[in-house]
């Protein structure tokens, strides 16, 4: 795959799957913009020299999100920002359910948006689902976060339709369980070789980003690896 001289916007950059994925851009020559929430977090990040970091505290503030994109001439847009929260509904109350809301889908949608908006000459957008999105029974004791990533899922069907006439092609990779330290940390006893790397998801969501990508609009694209 080849992104020489293409513009592309990576939120959640700093993170596991995100490290992952603008390694992956750089190397086939991309032009990368991570926003970032902390000056501790931009420090941490690997990539920081070879790629425009843009500091950012909240992705579902409107204003803030039209600073990323501004001025661009971009061709892809990949969402991996946001947060996960467990809680029964029983037990979560609205500002938890909103929470969630604005952290997982409002700053999707925002940012999915303004990049549709900075794409001239075509482009793709790779959001950033869950495997509850696909088997809601499984969200149960997560409810508030399958509700926000189903929305993201949702968001990637209708927008994939509305832009394709402008040669944008919008997907979805919808991860389970991924391996990386933090997962490893809090669940200390599962099958870690069953769930996938975030190479391996990293993979999916660059070639979905790609130009090699032609065709494929619309996807929810499971990432499960073995588990």
């Amino acid at each position: 795959m080849d992104f020489s001289g293409k513009q592309i916007v990576i939120t959640g950059g700093t993170g596991a799957l995100g490290i992952a994925v603008v390694g992956g851009l750089l190397k086939a020559g991309a032009t990368c913009i991570v926003p970032y929430r902390s000056e501790a977090e931009a420090q941490r990040f690997p990539h920081k020299d070879k790629v425009k970091l843009v500091a950012v505290s909240d992705l579902s503030d409107e204003a803030a999100v039209a600073t990323i994109y501004s001025g661009l001439d971009l061709w892809a847009s990949i969402h991996i920002a946001g947060g996960f929260a467990t809680g029964k509904v029983a037990d979560t109350d609205k500002a938890a359910l909103m929470s969630q809301i604005d952290g997982n889908l409002v700053s999707c949608f925002l940012c999915c948006r303004a990049a549709a908006a900075a794409m001239k000459n075509g482009g793709r957008i790779v959001n950033v689902a869950a495997r509850p999105a696909l088997e809601p029974r499984s969200g149960a004791g997560m409810t508030a976060y399958t509700i926000s990533k189903s929305g993201v899922a949702t968001l990637t069907l209708a927008l994939a339709e509305e832009v394709a006439k402008d040669d944008i092609l919008v997907n979805a990779v919808a991860p389970s369980i991924m391996d990386t330290a933090a997962n490893r940390k809090a669940m200390p006893k599962a099958d870690f070789d069953a769930w996938p790397k975030v190479e391996e998801v990293a993979a999916t969501i660059l070639f979905l980003a790609s130009p090699d990508n032609k065709v494929t609009r619309g996807a929810i694209v499971p990432v499960y690896g073995k588990s």
